[in-house]
């Protein structure tokens, strides 16, 4: 994981519509259309480090309903410990490379960014939160989503957890597989190719081709993996020119073709979920 890239990004402008509920044990944001039509599966989100509470990721929910017709989940399943949204600050101030005052104000920047990366990845590791993830899982399928399709969209941090639900080998009380699909933009974490050759529930990768996660190469070992006959109907790979690690989620709105590529991956998702 490049935790620069991982913690740097933008805010974006917007009401979340919406409400804070408690489901199955975790805290969780809870959408569906805005029109009053019923829903027709459950779209449950594995964020990014910056968790449940983040304006851009509780829009990005409210979209998914908006656009798919679906009812949709953001869990805390990070225990109150995602990273403070602060945080987008002093990474782009600790990233500049312009000018003496910002040269002399790094050693105050690299100090603000470690006393936040540190906690964060103390208390969100994979192996801790793994766990958490993959019952919240169980429990939807087993109660509210067990006559529905489930789909997990994952970012980032939320990556290789979606990865991982994609491997099948869990299912719920009522021995039905956790999720029908999954969709992950620019994920960390992963261990490539071995997590890949893993997947057997379908897949959709959005990556970006200047990611300093998942870079070139790696990509290119992910589309030869669902290249292969066995693997050929279980995942896909879009890579999305000039786009960084973060872009689905964190990416300026303001600049370039930023705006539309987390357009174009919003719907990248809800195709494949479609699809399947």
């Amino acid at each position: 994981m490049s935790c620069p890239e991982c913690f740097n990004g933008h805010v974006h402008e917007g009401t979340p519509r919406g409400e804070v509920t408690t489901l199955h044990g975790l805290k969780a944001y809870t959408t569906k259309p805005s029109n009053g039509e019923a829903h027709r599966g459950i779209i449950i989100i594995v964020p990014d480090a910056f968790g449940w509470e983040f304006v851009n990721n509780r829009i990005l929910a409210d979209n998914y309903a908006d656009k798919g017709k679906y009812l949709v989940y953001l869990p805390d399943f990070m225990n109150g410990h995602a990273a403070p949204v602060s945080m987008l600050h002093n990474t782009r101030e600790l990233l500049r490379a312009d000018g003496i005052a910002t040269w002399l104000m790094k050693p105050y920047y690299v100090t603000a960014v470690m006393t936040q990366i540190i906690p964060f990845k103390h208390y969100n590791s994979f192996e801790a939160t793994w766990p958490i993830v993959r019952d919240f899982f169980k429990s939807v399928r087993g109660n509210e989503g067990s006559e529905l399709p489930i789909y997990a969209a994952g970012f980032c941090w939320g990556g290789k957890h979606t990865v991982n639900l994609g491997f099948g080998g869990d299912t719920a009380s009522n021995g039905k597989p956790l999720l029908n699909a999954a969709f992950t933009g620019h994920p960390s974490y992963l261990e490539i190719p071995s997590d890949i050759e893993n997947i057997v529930i379908p897949t959709s990768f959005a990556l970006g081709d200047k990611d300093t996660v998942v870079k070139p190469p790696q990509i290119k070992q992910i589309r030869q993996v669902f290249e292969n006959e066995a693997k050929s109907t279980k995942g896909e790979v879009k890579v999305y020119e000039g786009a960084g690690h973060g872009f689905c989620v964190r990416a300026s709105l303001t600049i370039g073709d930023t705006s539309k590529q987390a357009d174009e991956a919003e719907n990248q998702a809800l195709a494949w979920f479609e699809r399947h």
